[in-house]
C-alpha cells in the first residue's frame, strides 16, 4: 500500500487546500483539521511504530462518494486526485478529510487484482455523476489506531492492529480504512501528518 510520499501528500494538500481564484474556498473543498485541531482519544504512534495504542469502537454509517480502481495500491494518489477533481467539477461538498478503502491483502492477491476506493465523506446521500459513485460505509465495530508520519508509512502500524484482533479473538470483516486527518499544508513536516487506521471486526467465536 505504498505510494511516493511527495505524490500522495501533495494530492491531499491540493484536495484539502484548493481555493477559488478569488481566494475563497469552493464548495467542493473538504477542510481537514490542522495538527493543533486534532484531539484523538488514543495516543498517536510514531515511527518506528514499536508501540501502537489500539482500541475498538462502533463506527457510525458514513455516506461517501468514491472512485474505484483495480490494480496496485500505489495508484491511491491517482485515484484520490481523480475523485477530488470530479468532486470539484460537480460542485459537491465533502464533509471531512479524504480516506481510502483497501479491500485485499497484497500478500494474497496479485497486484493487478487489488481493489481500492478513493473516497470523500458526505453529510447526506446523493447521486453523483460518473466517474464518482456513491455508497454508505456501514456502522460496525472497528479496531483503530492513530499513527503519525508520511501517509504512505501508515501500513507499518498494521501489525499492531492485527495483533489486537487476535488477542480479542476477532476476525477482520471488511476493507481497511485509512483516514488522512491532517492537511499537509498545515503541517510543519510530514512527521506531523496523522492517519486514523480502522479495521472492521467481528467475533471469531
Amino acid at each position: 500500500m505504498r505510494i511516493a510520499a511527495t505524490l500522495l501528500c501533495g494530492l491531499l494538500a491540493a484536495a484539502c487546500q484548493a481555493s477559488s481564484p478569488a481566494g475563497e474556498p469552493p464548495t467542493s473543498s473538504p477542510r481537514a483539521p490542522s495538527v493543533a485541531d486534532l484531539a484523538p482519544d488514543l495516543a498517536v504512534a510514531r515511527a518506528p511504530y514499536d508501540s501502537v495504542q489500539v482500541d475498538w469502537k462502533q463506527r457510525l454509517d458514513q455516506p461517501y462518494v468514491y472512485v474505484e480502481t483495480r490494480g496496485s495500491y500505489t495508484r491511491v494518489g491517482e485515484a484520490l486526485r481523480q475523485a477530488f477533481e470530479a468532486l470539484r467539477e460537480q460542485s459537491l461538498q465533502a464533509s471531512g478529510p479524504p480516506f481510502a478503502l483497501y479491500y485485499d491483502d497484497p500478500g494474497r492477491v496479485s497486484a493487478d487484482e487489488l481493489r481500492l476506493r478513493a473516497c470523500f465523506p458526505l453529510a447526506a446521500p446523493l447521486r453523483p455523476e460518473p466517474p464518482l459513485a456513491f455508497d454508505v460505509l456501514p456502522s460496525t465495530t472497528v479496531v483503530y489506531a492513530y499513527v503519525a508520519g508520511p501517509y504512505p508509512d501508515a501500513p507499518r502500524a498494521y501489525p499492531s492492529l492485527y495483533a489486537f484482533l487476535r488477542k480479542l479473538e476477532w476476525l477482520e470483516d471488511g476493507p481497511v480504512r485509512e483516514i488522512y486527518l491532517v492537511d499537509p499544508a498545515a503541517a510543519a513536516s510530514w512527521d506531523d501528518l496523522v492517519t486514523e487506521i480502522q479495521i472492521p471486526a467481528r467475533s471469531g467465536l
